[in-house]
Parts: structure tokens; C-alpha cells; sequence
């Protein structure tokens, strides 16, 4: 991880099926992120948001893979694919990139981006396994597949744009599972990926669960990319998400959590996902995404 965060925006609820999710990065900034890593004694360069078109201007059916059902696919690869030359350009610089959705499909092209000529390791904290295929959604809506696109699975295997060609099934950590489609449960359980339920937190503890997951990341060459999904968090402490689980992390396991990435002195890239504040309660969900990220990038009580 370098002094310097480029944050890039990525304002698109193509992904998800309720509306307001795009305004998350706007959210964020507002409330208080660039203060945040401030404080963490970061330098803070914002390179403003992606395009994105409103998803009200486009097809949802429009270049569908031939099986399955998947929507908003061509404006999806427009913003990712416009992402990961964002995010490669920041690593290129010198600088950490720090990425704000948006729904969950805007990581294929923060990991793709990441993973450009690199060998990295990928922590997801998320309730969902986003492991889902357009042939297995029971939706069809992109932001619960992004895993399975970045690992090439299914439908994904010829979708160059969204394979993240740096990164193996064997140094992926998905962590805090607790809302799973038959289909992902058993593509996860078929696959290398190592995946940890609320259930092995609530037996385990976070720590132990976070540094295992990190063991797995951390063994990749070049670094790790930490996806962060606020519906991860129990609703009760971050309200404002289109999918919120009950039974999630708690504040302070989810600022350990971020710490301890930090502690690796490995983070690559990072993005928080989900914010939606048409949801939210007083932007208290943003301003919690804005602490998370200051934890994973270094900051410190004392």
C-alpha cells in the first residue's frame, strides 16, 4: 500500500433491482471520507466517477449471454471495462486505489483492473456469494455474479472483459456468508475459493476467521484487493443496503476485520459496494463505509 489514495467512482445500479444504489459514491464522499484518510495520514487525490448512463436510458436485455439471463450486460462491461483502466492507471501511479460503488458488479472491474500483470489475492466480506451464473440467477440481476464473472464460471468462461486473469480460485477468501442460492452453494463448494459463514465467526471468532482468510489472499505474489459489501454489516448498523441479511458483523468486528488488512501491510486495492442512501438513515451507513475504509487503509486509535 502506498501514502497516496486515488478514489474512483463508480455510480452504477445496473447490478441490483432496487434503485439508488448509484448515488453511493456521491454518499460517501458527503460523508466524510477524503477527512477520514486524512486523518489516517493519507494523501487523498479524488479522480472523480466512471460514466454510467442512468439504467432508465438503456436495454436490460440487450446482449444477454445465449443461456441464462443477465441484465444490463453491455452497459456492465462499459463501466467496468472503463474501471479497470482507472484502477491499473492508479496502480501504475504509484497510488492506492480506492474504489466506491455502486452495486457489487462494479468489483469485475476493480479486481480486473487490480489484477492487470499482477498476481493478487482477493478478501470478499460480503453476505452473498455473488457466485451466481446468468444460467443459475434466479434474478438475472449482475450484481450477484461478479465472483463467478472474475473466476471465469459458467457463462463467464468466453467473457474476457470479466475474467480477472491474475487471480485463482485458491487465493480467494470470501467471508461472512450467510444467504446463499442452491446453485452458488454447491459451485462454491465445487470450486478452490476458501469460504467462511457467520457461522464459523460465531464459533471461531473474527479474528481467527479474518487472519485465515488473509493467510489465503496473502499468499498470492503481488498483493491483495479487498472487496468490501456494506450488507456484510448486520442491518441494525448499516441500514442503508438493497440486500440487508440480518445476523451480520457487528461495528467493531467489522473495524477489526479492516485493521487487520491493514496490519498485512499487503492491500493492493480496496472498494466499498452497496451503499444505497435512498435507503439509509441520516447517510449513517456512508459515513460508516468512510471509517471502514480509513481502518483497511491504516488508521489507528493510537
Amino acid at each position: 500500500m502506498t501514502d497516496t489514495v486515488r478514489i474512483i467512482g463508480a455510480p452504477t445500479d445496473y447490478g441490483a433491482n432496487r434503485r439508488g444504489v448509484d448515488m453511493g459514491p456521491s454518499a460517501i464522499r458527503y460523508g466524510g471520507l477524503a477527512d477520514e484518510l486524512h486523518g489516517a495520514g493519507l494523501s487523498v487525490v479524488d479522480d472523480g466517477d466512471v460514466a454510467a448512463p442512468p439504467a432508465e436510458a438503456r436495454d436490460p436485455e440487450a446482449e444477454a449471454p445465449s443461456e441464462g439471463n443477465a441484465k444490463f450486460l453491455r452497459e456492465t462491461r462499459d463501466v467496468v471495462t472503463s474501471l479497470a483502466d482507472r484502477v491499473a492507471a492508479a496502480l501504475d501511479d504509484g497510488e492506492t486505489p480506492l474504489v466506491l460503488g455502486g452495486d457489487h458488479s462494479v468489483a469485475i472491474g476493480s479486481v480486473t483492473g487490480s489484477a492487470r500483470d499482477a498476481e493478487i489475492g482477493l478478501v470478499w466480506f460480503d453476505a452473498h456469494g455473488d457466485f451466481n451464473t446468468p444460467s443459475t440467477s434466479p434474478s438475472g440481476n449482475v450484481h450477484g455474479m461478479p465472483l463467478a464473472a472474475l473466476l471465469g464460471l459458467g457463462d463467464f468462461a468466453d467473457t474476457p472483459w470479466a475474467n480477472a486473469s491474475g487471480l485463482a480460485e485458491e487465493h480467494v477468501a470470501v467471508v461472512g456468508l450467510r444467504s446463499l442460492d442452491d446453485a452458488e452453494r454447491e459451485a462454491i463448494h465445487d470450486s478452490d475459493v476458501t469460504a467462511y459463514t457467520m457461522s464459523d465467526i460465531d464459533e471461531r471468532g473474527i479474528d481467527a476467521v479474518v487472519d485465515d482468510a488473509l493467510d489465503v489472499a496473502c499468499a498470492a505474489s503481488d498483493g491483495v484487493h479487498v472487496s468490501l459489501d456494506l450488507d456484510w454489516l448486520d442491518p441494525r448498523e448499516a441500514p442503508g443496503v438493497g440486500t440487508p441479511v440480518r445476523g451480520g458483523v457487528t461495528y467493531r468486528e467489522a473495524h477489526f476485520a479492516l485493521e487487520r488488512v491493514a496490519e498485512t501491510d499487503a492491500l493492493r486495492s480496496l472498494e466499498l459496494v452497496e451503499v444505497n442512501p435512498v435507503l439509509d438513515e441520516h447517510n449513517e451507513t456512508a459515513a460508516l463505509a468512510t471509517e471502514l475504509a480509513a481502518s483497511g487503509l491504516g488508521k489507528r486509535i493510537l
